[in-house]
């Protein structure tokens, strides 16, 4: 038996199996050397196995948003449609976004995970419905295994019945946390506006109303904010930051600190995201893929931990109301091409992963329809 799979040290004593309920931080702060049993990946799981794999670097295809508002907006919607189909991911640069406003946010998110336990502890839950939960790994009540993760969720609509909830300190946290919201829900609704004309290159007619009617609902829509904090972890080749995954939503805008983490599958292999400084990794969600029928597809993603470094990311999750149904946009649907999806809604979403351990695309794979 390797040293990593004996249970001797006091860490991976059935008694302190509570500590791994406090997160990652909390371990970290502790001194451990070992990683504990609980965050131990099954050998076929950890990103070790896979090592060389994953250490080619992978340049995603890169959206500049200046452009895509002026003149050459036919070309780069061209390189969009390519990245949406191909990767399912891209990353945007020239957004818009003042560079005070980025650099205020992960500052901030890096000042709360330092707080003391006892202060962050305060909005710690395992409710999954929450408006503002503090957490570790991702489903504390019905993972296996524990993810090398402490995350706060952050509900971001609407504005005025959330923001009293959300931490009071740092001082400034609300004010970088809703100026940040407000600027990345317009480059979303930017970016739907171009992908929803993508999606109908080659059509006859690139705006519809139902599009205008689609920004609409996007501009009421669903907004997430997902804080990421990723300690140093004592035997990274163990264990991940987060599983293989597909995000809910539309579409998620991935802000990183300067250092690797996020890799994605493409073409059969995990491949490491390089960051690009003031840059958002965009990638698509299960909701996209549904309403595009397929066109556009959801990747599985996960995140890998090291040794030395403590890792901070914020993902900001966009999505329609919440209490709307998604389904294959009719515009995507013919006799061709048959709809491939049932209609589904968060609520929907929230009552699958409440229910069971989420594993991959699980949750989209229960909402094709079986194509004869």
């Amino acid at each position: 038996m390797s040293p990593a799979m004996e249970m001797t040290d006091a860490q991976d004593d059935p008694r302190q199996i509570g500590q791994h309920q406090k997160g990652v931080k909390q371990l970290y702060e502790k001194g451990i050397s070992r990683l504990p049993y609980k965050y131990i990946l099954p050998v076929q799981d950890r990103p070790g196995t896979t090592h060389d794999l994953a250490k080619r670097n992978l340049k995603l295809p890169i959206i500049d948003f200046a452009e895509l508002q002026g003149a050459c907006r036919p070309q780069v919607l061209k390189t969009l449609t390519s990245a949406c189909e191909h990767y399912g991911f891209f990353q945007v640069i020239n957004h818009g976004i003042p560079s005070d406003v980025i650099s205020s946010m992960i500052d901030v998110a890096k000042r709360f995970f330092e707080l003391p336990y006892e202060e962050r502890s305060k909005y710690m839950s395992s409710d999954m419905n929450a408006s503002v939960r503090y957490g570790t790994s991702f489903n504390q009540n019905k993972d296996s295994v524990f993810c090398w993760r402490d995350f706060l969720k952050l509900m971001c609509e609407p504005k005025s019945d959330v923001l009293p909830h959300w931490p009071s300190s740092p001082s400034d946290f609300r004010h970088s946390v809703a100026t940040y919201a407000k600027e990345t829900k317009y480059l979303f609704i930017a970016l739907m506006e171009a992908i929803l004309e993508s999606l109908l290159l080659g059509s006859t007619k690139l705006k519809t109303e139902e599009g205008d009617e689609m920004i609409g609902d996007f501009e009421h829509g669903g907004q997430l904010m997902i804080l990421n904090c990723f300690p140093p972890c004592p035997e990274p080749d163990l264990t991940l930051g987060m599983p293989p995954h597909s995000d809910y939503g539309f579409l998620t805008l991935l802000l990183q600190d300067e250092v690797e983490g996020l890799q994605i599958q493409h073409q059969g292999k995990w491949v490491t995201v390089e960051p690009i400084a003031n840059a958002f990794v965009v990638n698509l969600g299960d909701q996209l893929e549904i309403f595009s029928n397929g066109k556009y597809k959801s990747v599985l993603h996960r995140v890998v931990v090291n040794s030395d470094r403590n890792r901070v990311s914020v993902a900001s999750l966009h999505s329609l109301p919440f209490t709307s149904m998604v389904r294959p946009w009719t515009k995507l649907v013919n006799e061709a091409n048959p709809r491939r999806y049932k209609d589904t809604n968060f609520a929907s979403f929230l009552d699958y992963i409440i229910s069971r351990e989420p594993k991959k695309k699980d949750f989209l794979e229960s909402r094709k329809i079986d194509i004869i």
